[in-house]
């Protein structure tokens, strides 16, 4: 009498959500505690600047921050600076992909820790 309704979202994009959700919430806290201790947000240039010990450890905070630091960027240059309005639109794709493949990673390490 009754039929099954058909599944409306999958696991694995129920799981996909999340990885990108924890992803953006682990630059923005990345970047945030940083700012707290720095004084300044943290930025690609830090790569390029300072003592090459300084700089090999600058690449664990922008690998995890860099979704923060794209957008933060692309919002600013839209502001202040009139960008186009695609420019954006492909940076957001960007950060919203390396969030998904950095909150990936911070779920694949939780579910280790928590034995998951």
């Amino acid at each position: 009498m009754f039929t099954a309704m058909p599944q409306a979202i999958t696991p694995e994009a129920i799981e996909s959500f999340f990885a990108l959700a924890w992803g953006f919430a682990a630059a923005g806290f990345c970047a945030s505690g940083y700012r707290l201790f720095a004084k300044h947000f943290p930025s690609f240039r830090q790569l390029e600047v300072g003592p090459v010990a300084a700089r090999f450890a600058a690449i664990p905070l922008l690998m995890f921050s860099a979704p923060y630091i794209i957008m933060r960027n692309t919002l600013r240059g839209r502001r202040l600076e009139k960008r186009r309005t695609d420019l954006v639109m492909v940076a957001t794709v960007i950060a919203g992909l390396w969030s998904l493949m950095s909150g990936t990673v911070v779920v694949l390490a939780l579910q280790v820790l928590l034995h998951v």
